[in-house]
């Protein structure tokens, strides 16, 4: 009789335990979310625009997931420098790279402003940006590829070919190729100082980062006898 009720308990039990909430963990143990709940819309931007389409409505009722510690809704917060932030970090030290970073976009402003009051005519300091963040993403833009080089085997002969890349595969490249570039430096000039030497440049579309991205596109058209070897 014993024995039974220990067996009854037991099935039970189980029986409670088979939700869809804990079947979805059991799949998905990675995530504490199941999979109706939607990302978060903590941008101000986004919200007013599903305000004035009326899609607003419909995020009224559905589960959303909590927001993480890097997503707000300032006026200050930007996706892109927060992502590069996380580039330029190593060994999960947070706060020396937005140290960095403050110390980047510093030395931008103080670069562009010696070459504005250099300027002798009004038309030649329309022509400079002053805004430091305007100048991070302008040189962004100018540094990312638009194809790489992939190796493939064909006969027992491995060729370099072109192929296209997306827009946020371009990005990470272009991401990379700055931080390195801010790392090639003397003893004498500090990581912040070069970064924001290279971001200026590359705003301009010059230096050593728009000339790696130059070469890659020479080496593209110069294997682009290859490209249908993409599709065999």
């Amino acid at each position: 009789m014993c024995a039974t009720k220990v067996l009854f308990s037991r099935c039970f039990a189980v029986s409670k335990l088979n939700t869809p909430i804990l079947s979805y963990i059991q799949q998905n143990s990675m995530s504490v979310y199941p999979n109706y709940y939607i990302e978060p819309i903590y941008r101000k931007e986004t919200q007013q625009e599903l305000v004035k389409t009326g899609e607003i409505s419909k995020y009224s009722h559905i589960p959303t997931k909590a927001t993480l510690n890097g997503q707000t809704c300032s006026d200050s917060y930007d996706p892109v420098i927060a992502l590069f932030t996380n580039y330029v970090m190593r060994q999960g030290l947070k706060a020396l790279a937005r140290e960095q970073m403050d110390k980047c976009f510093e030395n931008i402003k103080r670069l562009q402003l010696e070459k504005y009051h250099k300027c002798t005519t009004e038309e030649e300091k329309l022509k400079i940006e002053l805004d430091p963040k305007k100048v991070f993403h302008e040189a962004i833009n100018n540094s990312k590829p638009l194809l790489q080089l992939t190796g493939v085997k064909r006969g027992g002969v491995r060729y370099q070919v072109p192929m296209p890349i997306t827009d946020r595969r371009s990005e990470f490249i272009a991401m990379n190729w700055l931080v390195d570039a801010g790392k090639e430096k003397d003893r004498k000039v500090r990581f912040a100082m070069q970064l924001a030497r290279e971001l200026v440049d590359a705003s301009n579309n010059t230096g050593k980062v728009v000339k790696r991205k130059q070469d890659l596109h020479r080496q593209c058209e110069a294997n682009k006898a290859f490209a249908h070897y993409r599709w065999s």
